[in-house]
């Protein structure tokens, strides 16, 4: 059984002059984060294994603000360049070759790759995975080489917990 938790990036500002990869998280993007990542330990889930997240400024930010509340070490976020992906292909790439002793990760990152690879892989279309949006996603698999559709557990949006 493999477990794959998507976070799409909080909520991030355009105020800024800066490159798409550099664009900070708004006020409203931390807050968010930090309603999507209490709700997951109200709910008692697993901790993944291994914890992604893509180089962008916002994607990262809001990776800190999880990794922070649950406890754990900035040390164990691992950054992946592959994951700055709008369109999702380098991300299921990237999954699938993913050490089969990780069962359980979590990965922030971007949409459209995030709405995509929920749609394709889980059990419940959405219809756009928002700011801050998680989709907790099991397969039953043993390699993730085998990646195939799964079931999709539950889905966090931050509108619904406010």
């Amino acid at each position: 059984m493999k477990t794959i938790i998507l976070v799409r990036h909080g909520k991030s500002s355009w105020e800024y002059d800066v490159i798409d990869r550099e664009r900070p998280l708004k006020s409203r993007g931390i807050n968010d984060a930090k309603l999507v990542a209490n709700q997951i330990l109200k709910r008692n889930v697993i901790m993944p294994n291994t914890i992604f997240s893509s180089p962008a400024n916002r994607a990262l930010s809001t990776c800190k603000i999880f990794v922070g509340l649950f406890g754990l070490s900035e040390n164990s976020i691992n950054v992946v360049d592959e994951l700055y992906d709008f369109g999702g292909e380098n991300v299921i790439n990237f999954i699938k070759n993913l050490p089969n002793d990780y069962n359980e990760i979590m990965i922030f990152g971007h949409n459209h790759a995030f709405t995509s690879i929920s749609n394709i892989f889980g059990s419940i279309y959405i219809d756009n995975l928002p700011t801050s949006g998680l989709v907790k996603l099991n397969f039953n698999i043993d390699n993730w080489k085998d990646l195939k559709k799964g079931t999709t557990e539950f889905i966090i949006i931050p509108k619904e917990l406010k």
